[in-house]
């Protein structure tokens, strides 16, 4: 708790002054959109949730703010599990709660827009976005993030570029990799979970890739950054699935990391936004939501390897044949039925189980 306090005080002590010029509506909105702006600075304030780290964030923040003078950010940096938790029980508390939610946890966004807890908002950036990124008004996916696998480049010159060649490499060298292979904890990690349960959607391979692992006894991580830490300073030789913004952003001020994508497919994801129904500052969250979704918006997060959903927005992308992304919608919900998700993290366990043997 106390770290969210300090990143939302940090923020809002950046704030633009209020005694700026009155702002302006972007080009190409319609009129209406005055008096959202007026209703926005009004409110002074909106509270975000989200799971996008603060210092790659910061900079989207404060042209936000610079943009929008008057209006604070309060952005809290949790974990997606605790952002779930959280937000439920505040809400549910009728206590001031997020006013823009905003998660990688793909399946429990679905889950909170189709349980009732998000408001329906036509943006005026909805044109300029794939049909896949939007689902009832509600949910707007923002960026479309590739999931990587990362390695230590001194302990692994020659990386596998497939899954096929990666439980190759496994299976191979079992005796010097135990140990030094990391990934997700399903279990603990939500993201982790949505990753690895794309993975059997797409492949049957992919039971044989886990067993390959599980016989190594990897390192189970609930984030990205300590899996990265591992690899860059040698206790890791590899990590799979981890979130590839955070990985080729590490790998650009660290060259002992390399990040590949691999080629038989690449999952991309995307962080899903959406504004409480219940929101206390819901003018300025819609002012956030559509700027995050803006060109400027979409172009500063992909300065900071946030790929942008976007199409029209210069930056590195996948060969559509390669990218599998997981699209915005109601099929993200059986990730969540209680009685499969209980089978899968069995089955999962008795995996490790006999890899550890």
């Amino acid at each position: 708790m106390r770290r969210v306090i300090q990143i939302v005080s940090l923020l809002a002590s950046l704030a633009v002054p209020t005694a700026v010029a009155v702002a302006e509506r972007p080009a190409g909105y319609p009129r209406s959109y005055d008096q959202l702006i007026a209703d926005a600075q009004a409110e002074r304030q909106v509270v975000v949730y989200a799971n996008a780290d603060t210092s790659e964030m910061a900079p989207v923040i404060l042209a936000f703010q610079r943009r929008y003078p008057g209006v604070t950010v309060r952005y809290a940096d949790l974990g997606s599990n605790e952002m779930y938790r959280r937000f439920v029980t505040v809400s549910r508390g009728r206590k001031p709660s997020a006013d823009l939610v905003w998660s990688s946890a793909m399946d429990q966004q679905v889950k909170l827009i189709n349980d009732g807890f998000a408001q329906s908002y036509t943006s005026p950036e909805k044109p300029a976005l794939p049909a896949s990124a939007v689902w009832k008004n509600m949910g707007f996916g923002v960026t479309a993030e590739p999931i990587a696998y990362v390695y230590n480049k001194k302990a692994i010159p020659n990386p596998p570029r497939t899954r096929a060649a990666l439980e190759a490499m496994l299976r191979k060298d079992r005796r010097a990799l135990t140990g030094k292979v990391a990934t997700f904890d399903p279990a603990r990690s939500n993201t982790g979970y949505l990753y690895l349960t794309q993975d059997f959607a797409i492949t049957g391979d992919t039971r044989s890739l886990v067993e390959a692992m599980a016989a190594t006894r990897p390192v189970l991580s609930i984030t990205t950054e300590p899996m990265l830490r591992g690899v860059a300073e040698g206790k890791l030789s590899i990590a799979y699935n981890v979130i590839g913004s955070y990985a080729v952003e590490r790998a650009r001020r660290d060259p002992r990391i390399g990040v590949i994508f691999p080629q038989d497919y690449t999952i991309v994801m995307s962080r899903i936004a959406f504004i409480a129904r219940e929101a206390r500052h819901p003018a300025a969250a819609k002012l956030f939501l559509d700027f995050l979704l803006s060109r400027q918006g979409q172009s500063l997060l992909a300065q900071h390897s946030l790929w942008p959903v976007r199409t029209d927005i210069r930056g590195r992308r996948l060969p559509a044949a390669q990218a599998r992304p997981v699209r915005v919608g109601p099929q993200l919900l059986a990730n969540l039925d209680r009685l499969k998700q209980q089978r899968f993290l069995r089955d999962w366990n008795a995996i490790l189980a006999s890899g550890a043997q």
